[in-house]
């Protein structure tokens, strides 16, 4: 397959916008949402029907904070509040929906969550490449996209043999209209309803996740969600896990989310069977791509968008990621872990897989070797046109600053430097 040409996005700043997102922007110039823990609740009461809402005395606390600063970012236009609270909203009916599975199917606590391959690694290092190529392994459980939104079914919805399953559906037209909108999200993030995702998607369910980081510009959550201990958090993703591994098998995960590299210390204490696959990149690419998707995402969440200000948001959270994994790194029991290059698994990536998958004693099939290559011929890297940088016009942000604040990563790893100057 032939890969498109490179593509450099020149309105970060300035959003060019098609039709038919300047009509949905339109549409909810004048509306209010308001950031409140009881805003929340009553929405998520009136779609969970019969269903009681399920909110602890943690929760309650998380939320409040999380919609304080969400309230706090001034940037977030009308589109981006109704957006970020129906999100919210979302995790509340999961979360009562969970709980009311457990209710009915006490026995789902016994389910084992036994010796997960879990990936950790910076976002654009590699990770979502590593977790797709796995789970074409059909011996290995793996969260789709859609499952990942709307994880437990809703009991009225009724799912007829031979018929789709309406989450399915629900997450096929938000991606369709995401790529209406956004077409170079595509060439970042190529998503489909049954691309492999993160389990951290879980934790929003018990409201504490760094995902919330990618829905704005949140400084006191990340504050407060890094000066407290994950590992309830992290016990509360293994429970989701049980349910979604009773409601279907196979019964062992392939798993991975970037949220882990700053969580390696709850991560083992959690899952301490796993293996663990750490990614590693170069950060300023890293930085670079992760500050491009998220100024580009921006054009339908914030106004205005504020590149520079994005950029340096993602710049110091990534910088604080690797802090901690540098930090903790070595606390994982060294038979069980493994560091993945870059470079070396972009110019082998079946052979990356096969070392995987010998240190965590799953054997490599020739089928399961022939579906890897088959994945990698049909989703080539660039497939649909790799993205053209550049961090200091884009983001005012210089690559030899940057390599200076991470020369410590650079210094434990021996990462290739994909940069010269700048």
């Amino acid at each position: 397959m032939n890969r498109a040409a490179p593509v450099r996005i020149e309105d970060l700043s300035s959003p060019s916008l098609p039709s038919i997102a300047q009509e949905i922007i339109s549409a909810v110039a004048d509306l209010q949402t308001e950031f409140s823990v009881q805003a929340l609740c009553d929405a998520a009461s009136q779609q969970l029907g019969d269903i009681e809402l399920y909110v602890d005395d943690g929760m309650l606390e998380r939320m409040a904070v999380l919609c304080a600063a969400m309230d706090a970012d001034v940037d977030l236009s009308p589109m981006g509040r109704m957006t970020n609270a129906g999100i919210l909203t979302r995790y509340l009916v999961q979360r009562a929906r969970l709980e009311d599975l457990y209710r009915r199917h006490p026995e789902i606590d016994d389910e084992v969550i036994a010796q997960p391959i879990i990936i950790a690694g910076l976002p654009r290092s590699g990770t979502t490449h590593l977790l797709n190529l796995i789970s074409v392994d059909t011996r290995l459980r793996s969260l789709q996209y859609w499952e990942s939104l709307e994880p437990i079914p809703d009991i009225r919805e009724a799912v007829e043999k031979g018929t789709e399953d309406p989450r399915i559906s629900r997450s096929r037209e938000q991606l369709d209209l995401i790529y209406q909108i956004m077409p170079l999200f595509r060439n970042m993030h190529d998503m489909t309803p049954e691309h492999i995702h993160e389990e951290v998607e879980l934790a929003g369910m018990d409201f504490s996740t760094m995902l919330f980081d990618t829905y704005g510009v949140f400084p006191g959550w990340r504050d407060y969600y890094l000066s407290h201990d994950q590992t309830p958090h992290y016990e509360f993703i293994k429970k989701a896990l049980k349910a979604l591994q009773w409601l279907r098998g196979p019964k062992r995960w392939i798993l991975k989310s970037p949220q882990h590299v700053e969580q390696l210390i709850p991560l083992q204490r959690v899952f301490p069977d796993a293996t663990y696959v750490l990614t590693h990149r170069d950060p300023v690419s890293v930085i670079t791509s992760m500050a491009t998707m998220s100024a580009y995402t921006g054009r339908m969440s914030r106004d205005p968008v504020r590149p520079e200000a994005i950029g340096r948001y993602w710049a110091d959270r990534m910088i604080r990621q690797l802090q901690s994994c540098v930090a903790h790194r070595d606390t994982l029991p060294p038979a069980q872990t493994m560091d993945v290059l870059f470079h070396e698994f972009m110019a082998d990536d079946v052979a990356t897989v096969e070392n995987i998958y010998k240190l965590a004693g799953h054997p490599m099939s020739d089928e399961v070797g022939s579906a890897m290559r088959c994945y990698m011929v049909e989703n080539p890297r660039g497939k649909y046109g790799p993205i053209k940088y550049d961090l200091r016009g884009d983001f005012g942000l210089y690559h030899e600053e940057l390599y200076e604040q991470v020369q410590f990563y650079f210094d434990r790893f021996p990462v290739q430097r994909e940069h010269h100057g700048g």
